[in-house]
């Protein structure tokens, strides 16, 4: 943060300030107890199992500043630094975030959806950063905590802004948007993560589209027309509204798309004015999915008036954090590890199944889809189904669920060979063991799966 002081807090966030000196410049939150600095202010958040405030005299010895919603006055000893009193110290940092958006007079692109949020909006940022200075989120920082946090590291020199919003239950997505205030809005597809808090995916569809309460009245609004929850909205918005996928009826759309040597290749169409144009567009990442996400990217950059052919350009050169291919000795490994939904999962197949050139086998390496409420069963075996139609040769998987996918492949592919073992350590020694220079090999799974264990078996063994 710029140019803030305790006395800009203290008002922002609507406490009480115990003691301290209320010119004091404070520059970002501090959320851990054994990091921060003489600059920063630390949130004791009350959590499930552990209430920091217990943690601020320690975290007073490192940061210049505290809240706090449980004392009245200071502790002994550190009376001559900022204490400010407020009712929740999590509502208090989100206030303070709003009051620091608010001074920063720059647009902002706000991402949610509930697959392909945080390669949208690097894609996004890519595109933008190829012409301007681009902000964008740090790590996975999209909650009720991590806005407020992000917000707090925009600087003046910024002149975008690339922000991500999750949720994990209803309304909070209507209180982020409104915290950021975004110009331009993003709905990425609506799939089934927290289908057990949201019970269905209409549900779902209404909270994610509740970033659009945030926007201002010239405010843009861009949403995925091959999603079917997203397709209906066509004419309903008040905002400026522009679809982005393969259809025809799509502004920004693609054909002809193709899967090669790593990467993808497509035709990009959209309208400059009257006159529609088209270029050819090459993705330095793989699959169907990814031509969405850089659709978006590029329909953002046309409406922000930048140069298409840079901004296309740019996108050559992404490669992404969460799908990873690595040439090695022992095969070709795709590690999308990071985590899975039914729609992540099937995208990734269809990056595997659509892969060119590929001599040896086509082997997925699979576990479990975790949260996914009352329907688990039936999702997986909805993947299973999913995969008996593609070219994949083998699905080798572990874990209690994932038995649902091989079912779905059994009971309509006689083709694939299925493999399901007890334990992850199983898994790793048959793919190890068996796996062929010539194969791609897929491992896809809910992070806590740990399937990652199995990537960095491979990478180590070269």
């Amino acid at each position: 943060m710029e140019n803030i002081t305790i006395k800009d807090i203290v008002k922002a966030a609507e406490g009480q300030l115990l003691c301290g000196d209320e010119n004091k410049v404070i520059k970002e939150f501090s959320i851990d107890s054994r990091s921060g600095n003489e600059d920063s202010i630390f949130v004791p958040i009350i959590g499930e199992r552990v209430d920091a405030h217990k943690f601020i005299d320690g975290a007073l010895k490192i940061n210049g500043a505290t809240f706090t919603s449980e004392h009245d006055k200071p502790l002994t000893g550190f009376e001559d630094k900022p204490w400010i009193k407020v009712a929740d110290t999590v509502e208090a940092m989100q206030k303070v975030g709003t009051f620091y958006r608010n001074r920063m007079n720059l647009p902002v692109v706000a991402v949610t959806g509930s697959v392909g949020k945080t390669t949208t909006r690097e894609m996004i940022s890519t595109a933008l950063a190829s012409q301007k200075r681009v902000f964008q989120t740090i790590g996975n920082q999209n909650s009720q905590i991590g806005v407020p946090l992000t917000l707090s590291h925009l600087t003046a020199e910024d002149e975008i802004a690339v922000l991500e919003i999750g949720m994990s239950e209803r309304g909070q997505i209507e209180k982020l948007t409104n915290m950021i205030r975004p110009n331009i809005a993003v709905v990425t597809m609506i799939g089934v993560s927290h289908i057990a808090q949201l019970k269905t995916q209409e549900n779902i569809c209404l909270e994610k589209m509740d970033i659009v309460k945030g926007l201002p009245e010239d405010g843009m609004v861009f949403l995925n027309g091959d999603d079917k929850f997203l397709a209906p909205y066509r004419g309903k918005l008040s905002h400026r509204t522009f679809f982005y996928g393969l259809n025809k009826e799509c502004d920004y759309r693609a054909e002809e798309v193709c899967v090669r040597d790593g990467q993808t290749l497509f035709r990009f169409y959209y309208k400059d004015g009257e006159a529609e144009k088209n270029m050819e567009v090459v993705l330095g990442t793989m699959g169907e999915h990814n031509v969405r996400n850089a659709l978006v990217a590029l329909g953002v950059a046309h409406q922000m008036g930048l140069d298409m052919e840079v901004a296309a350009k740019a996108l050559s050169t992404f490669h992404g954090q969460r799908q990873q291919m690595h040439t090695l000795k022992s095969c070709t490994l795709i590690d999308d590890t990071y985590n899975a939904s039914p729609d992540s999962m099937k995208a990734s197949i269809s990056v595997l199944s659509s892969m060119e050139g590929v001599k040896g086998r086509r082997i997925a390496a699979l576990a479990d889809m975790l949260e996914l409420g009352e329907k688990e069963r039936e999702y997986h075996y909805e993947v299973g189904k999913f995969i008996a139609g593609t070219q994949v040769d083998e699905v080798a998987a572990y874990g209690e669920l994932s038995e649902e996918i091989l079912k779905g492949i059994e009971d309509n592919n006689e083709r694939i060979v299925v493999k399901h073992f007890e334990t992850r350590g199983e898994l790793q020694e048959y793919l190890l063991t068996y796996v062929h220079p010539d194969d791609v090999l897929l491992l896809k799974a809910s992070n806590g799966m740990k399937l990652k264990e199995i990537a960095e078996a491979f990478l180590q063994n070269e």
